[in-house]
C-alpha cells in the first residue's frame, strides 16, 4: 500500500510541478519553428491543437505534460522486466522524471517528447505481444517523424544477429524510406563535434548518469546479456558519437535512445551492488548518493532558476534565458496599444504566437542592457533587467 502511494505520489508532485512551470515560461524560438517554419507531424498537431482550443501557453503545453505522464508509466511498466523489486523501480522512477532530459521533454515543444513516447510504446507492446503486431507500428513510425530513423536502424541490427530474414527486409524498406522522405544525411569533414556532443548528453543525464549508463550496455554486451532494448540503445549512441565526428547533432534526437537504457543500467547496477559483500558495497552507496544528489539539486536549479538573474553578469547567458521574455514583452506591447510591430525574425515569431502580428506601423530594436540608450520597454526579473528594447513608431504619409 505504501509503495501505491509513493509511487502516485512521485507522479503527482511532478506533473503539479510541471502544470505551475507553464506560467513561467514563454514560447522559444525553437519552438515556433516547429510551429511556423516545419512540415511535419508535430508541426501538423500542434497546430491543429492552438487552432482548435486557443493559440495559449496551456494549449502549448497541456499535451505535453500529459503524454510525459503516460510516457512516466510506459516507463515503470517496462521497468518491470529489468528490476524485480517494487522499492526499486520507485527509484528508478524518481531518477526518471529527474533527470533534465526528462523535465525538458515533459514540458518544451520539441521531438525528443514525441520519440520517447514512441520508443516506450513500442518497448511496451514488443515486450507483450509478437512481432507480427508491432511491426505496423513501425511503419506509422517511419512516416511520422525523421527521429524514429535510429529506432528502426536499432531493429533492423538487432534482426540481423538474431537472423530474422523477413523482418531484416521489412525493416530495411522502412529505414529506406524513413532516410528518403526525411533526407537524413551525413554531411561535413572530420571536426570537432565529439567532445560536444557528449558534453550534451552529459548535461542531459548527468555526468554521472551517462558514464553509467555507458558503462552498464558495455558490462551487457560483455556478459552476452542484449535484448532489443540494449541493441536500439546502444546503435542509436554510436551511430550518434561516429556522426559527431564529421558534423554538429542536434542530440534530441538521439537522448531518448539512452533514457530506455536506463532500466538495463538499473538492472546492472542492483546486479553488481547485491553479489558483493557488505563491506565491498561502499562504492555503489557513494554512486547511488551522489546520482540523487546532483539530480535534485539540478531539479531544483531548472525548476526555480529565476534568482539566477541575480547573479549572473550577462542575463543572456542564463541556460532558459531562450525560454522568457516574449511573453512578458507581448503583454508590454498590449499595454501601450500596440498589436503588430516589426522586429527580428525570430522575436517576431514568438510575439506572433501571443498575439503581436508583423506590420510596418511599429519598429521593435534591442537595446544592449549595458548601453545608455533609453529604452521604451524593459523586461526584468528578480529586479534585473533581462531585456530592454526601442519602440518606434513609424508614420507614413
Amino acid at each position: 500500500m505504501i509503495q501505491k502511494f509513493i509511487f502516485f505520489l512521485i507522479l503527482g508532485i511532478d506533473v503539479t510541478i510541471l502544470f505551475f512551470q507553464i506560467d513561467n515560461l514563454s514560447v522559444s524560438s525553437a519552438e515556433t519553428y516547429i510551429l511556423y517554419e516545419e512540415n511535419s507531424f508535430l508541426s501538423s498537431l500542434f497546430n491543429f491543437l492552438l487552432a482548435t482550443f486557443g493559440n495559449n501557453d496551456y494549449t502549448l503545453r497541456i499535451p505535453i505534460i500529459l503524454i510525459h505522464l503516460i510516457s512516466t508509466l510506459l516507463f515503470y511498466e517496462i521497468s518491470k522486466k529489468y528490476v524485480a523489486t517494487t522499492r526499486n523501480r520507485l527509484w528508478l522512477l524518481l531518477l526518471y522524471v529527474m533527470l533534465p532530459g526528462t523535465l525538458s521533454a515533459a514540458i518544451v515543444l520539441s521531438h525528443a517528447f514525441l520519440i520517447l513516447f514512441g520508443l516506450l510504446l513500442f518497448i511496451y507492446l514488443d515486450q507483450r505481444f509478437p512481432t507480427k503486431y508491432t511491426n505496423p507500428l513501425l511503419l506509422v513510425y517511419a512516416f511520422i517523424d525523421g527521429g524514429f530513423a535510429y529506432l528502426l536502424l536499432g531493429v533492423l541490427i538487432y534482426n540481423i544477429f538474431v537472423k530474422d530474414y523477413k523482418n531484416i527486409v521489412y525493416n530495411l524498406i522502412l529505414l529506406t524510406i524513413s532516410a528518403y522522405m526525411y533526407r537524413l544525411q551525413i554531411y561535413g569533414v572530420p571536426s570537432g563535434h565529439f567532445l560536444d556532443t557528449i558534453a550534451v548528453y552529459s548535461a542531459i543525464f548527468t555526468p554521472i548518469v551517462f558514464v553509467y549508463l555507458v558503462y552498464a550496455l558495455y558490462r551487457k554486451y560483455l556478459a552476452d546479456k542484449i535484448d532489443k532494448v540494449w541493441y536500439i540503445a546502444t546503435s542509436a549512441l554510436i551511430f550518434s558519437l561516429l556522426l559527431s565526428f564529421r558534423q554538429r547533432l542536434d542530440i534530441e534526437y538521439f537522448a531518448p535512445y539512452l533514457m530506455i537504457a536506463l532500466p538495463l543500467a538499473a538492472q546492472t547496477f542492483i546486479h553488481s551492488y547485491r553479489v558483493r559483500l557488505k563491506m565491498f558495497r561502499k562504492r555503489y552507496q557513494t554512486i547511488f548518493v551522489l546520482s540523487f544528489l546532483f539530480l535534485f539539486l539540478n531539479t531544483l536549479i531548472v525548476l526555480f532558476n529565476k534568482p539566477l538573474y541575480r547573479f549572473i553578469d550577462n542575463p543572456k547567458k542564463h541556460f532558459v534565458y531562450n525560454m522568457y521574455v516574449a511573453k512578458e514583452l507581448a503583454q508590454e506591447l498590449k499595454n501601450m496599444n500596440i498589436n503588430c510591430i516589426n522586429t527580428d525574425f525570430k522575436m517576431q515569431q514568438r510575439l506572433q504566437f501571443y498575439g503581436i502580428e508583423k506590420c510596418s506601423d511599429y519598429i521593435l530594436k534591442e537595446i544592449d542592457l549595458e548601453g545608455n540608450r533609453d529604452a521604451n520597454v524593459t523586461i526584468s526579473y528578480k529586479t534585473r533587467a533581462a531585456y530592454k528594447g526601442s519602440v518606434t513608431k513609424v508614420n507614413i504619409k
